[in-house]
């Protein structure tokens, strides 16, 4: 890695696949509707105001929140400085706040990008207010998708390698608590990807089984994984998946309970709102819609609550009454959860959050949960987007450069087959690109002129002009295809650059952050990482950066 690695800052709206809501966000002066973004989304993300709104924690309930935080640093084998982070949640400090699903070897780049971001605003904030902020990590332990986590991507010299450990589920239960098993093969081959950087072998420590030969939890492995790469930084690593967290939000799941009539209302004239102004919902919110799961107390299966028209409830074949839930509130809190609308205001009702960070859905979210903290909080946590970022090795660069291929070419093109094409273009002789040009152009224009003469004599001869023109300029770019594809046959390592250029930038036409694992980039750049991308997660830049590394 360079001493000090260069970024370009690309407009959001380069990237593909970006939501409309989320685009807008980013950009309230071209928004469809700035003045209802505002209104779902009271903060700017680009300022620095939300710093000085942080709530402050009534203090025997930071005692109980840090106390069990510090067990839980214990746990997951914190550094000192997390543990004095939570020492300083303990004294006053407020929390800038992300999280992540415990996807398999840490998941995604998105998560280091979302865990440096956390890091980097709460150093901010503090500069800014003068009040101690620290960055909390929130595992999403509670969610039920085994599938979705168990799955990491790697790269191989030709293709995107993703391992899974195939563990077996029978029935949807919280992922978090799932022990998982025998990762010995999966390490093997990941460490065999990662070239056996030291990484490997902190993945074997955090994923592997004790001296007594128990394998950890998903959250426990991935929580210590986490908390490891971040030790330097002081991330606090938080499974809110127990008793004690429940209880401290026990009062907002409750009030989901007893005001679900109100919340349901509230959310469906939102999501009209949305649609009205030319976005869509991005959580479904129907009639006997529910902000809850219940844990089966038989089976421990993770089922949706609903309401029904009578006002009780059914989680699976089981009905409820509204006592009854809250019966199980008191006594066994752990086994209801909130569903992706409730979580940031459970998250919120437990902790001192003074921002949450947040990709690119879980913003566009903000939008319709905003109705659920106003009403239940009577307040809006700000939420400000993650880095969105692109990492480019220096071999890539090179590439880059040589071939003069910019990261949108790449989005348009989407695969190493059409790079090529556009790369032996690009590599064609002067005089080749030259006749073909000037053959193309002269055509165009004779074509454009025959056209016209023809419509002004006969509207039917007109359009049988623009039909004849048409094919005529479909063989004309065929010709130019034919001329590139021969190129890179001549040239053989054109398909070997566009494959590596598409394999390292947009694997399998993902943004490398949504696909390609964390690890991956640990393994080749080691300990200065983290340190890297919270130097480039301030608000510079908007939109996405691109990283020279």
């Amino acid at each position: 890695m360079t001493s000090q690695p260069s970024a370009e800052c690309l407009p959001i709206t380069a990237l593909p696949q970006i939501s409309a809501l989320f685009r807008d966000y980013t950009d309230v002066a071209a928004a469809m509707e700035p003045a209802a973004l505002r209104r779902w989304y009271p903060a700017d993300p680009f300022d620095m105001k939300w710093a000085q709104r942080s709530p402050v924690l009534e203090p025997s309930r930071r005692e109980q929140l840090t106390d069990a935080l510090a067990a839980q640093q214990q746990e997951f084998g914190a550094g000192t400085a997390a543990r004095a982070n939570v020492e300083r949640l303990r004294n006053g400090a407020a929390a800038v706040v992300t999280g992540q699903q415990v996807g398999l070897f840490g998941g995604p780049l998105l998560t280091l990008l979302k865990a440096a971001t956390a890091v980097r605003k709460a150093a901010d904030a503090t500069r800014e207010t003068g009040r101690e902020h620290v960055p909390v990590f929130w595992l999403a332990s509670e969610d039920h998708d085994l599938a979705e986590v168990d799955q990491v991507a790697l790269l191989s010299k030709k293709a995107v390698e993703t391992l899974r450990l195939g563990t077996p589920l029978e029935k949807p239960v919280p992922v978090g608590g799932l022990s998982v098993g025998n990762v010995e093969a999966a390490l093997e081959q990941a460490s065999e990807l990662l070239g056996w950087a030291p990484i490997a072998d902190v993945l074997r420590e955090c994923y592997g089984p004790d001296a007594q030969g128990v394998s950890p939890t998903w959250a426990q492995a991935f929580g210590r994984l986490i908390a490891r790469v971040f030790a330097e930084q002081g991330l606090i690593v938080m499974d809110a998946a127990s008793r004690e967290f429940h209880t401290l939000g026990a009062p907002v799941l409750r009030a989901a309970l007893e005001r679900a009539g109100e919340l349901e209302a509230a959310l469906l004239a939102r999501s009209a709102e949305l649609v009205a102004a030319g976005y869509h919902a991005q959580v479904l919110v129907s009639p006997a819609h529910s902000l809850l799961f219940l844990l089966d107390a038989d089976t421990g299966t993770r089922l949706p609550l609903r309401r029904l028209e009578d006002g009780s409830w059914k989680a699976g074949a089981r009905g409820y009454s509204t006592a009854d839930l809250l019966a199980v509130l008191e006594a066994e809190p752990e086994r209801l959860s909130p569903n992706a609308l409730l979580r940031p205001v459970f998250q919120d009702a437990i902790l001192p959050t003074a921002a949450y960070i947040g990709g690119p859905a879980e913003i566009a979210y903000f939008a319709q949960s905003e109705v659920v903290y106003t009403k239940l909080l009577g307040r809006v946590t700000p939420v400000l987007p993650r880095l969105s970022a692109t990492l480019v090795e220096p071999a890539v660069g090179q590439l880059l450069a040589q071939h003069e291929v910019s990261l949108p070419a790449l989005f348009e093109t989407r695969d190493a087959a059409g790079l090529a094409q556009r790369l032996g273009a690009r590599a064609m002789p002067i005089e080749a690109k030259r006749r073909l040009a000037a053959v193309g152009n002269a055509m165009d224009a004779e074509l454009s002129a025959l056209t016209d003469y023809m419509t002004a004599m006969s509207a039917d001869l007109g359009r049988a002009a623009g039909v004849s023109a048409s094919k005529m300029r479909y063989q004309m770019n065929r010709l130019r295809r034919m001329s590139a594809s021969f190129e890179v046959q001549k040239q053989a390592h054109l398909l070997k650059h566009a494959t590596a250029l598409m394999l390292s930038l947009f694997p399998e036409e993902h943004l490398q952050e949504r696909l390609l694992a964390g690890v991956w980039f640990l393994a080749r750049y080691g300990e200065t990482l983290p340190a890297l991308l919270v130097e480039h997660a301030g608000q510079e830049c908007a939109g996405h950066r691109v990283i020279s590394l």
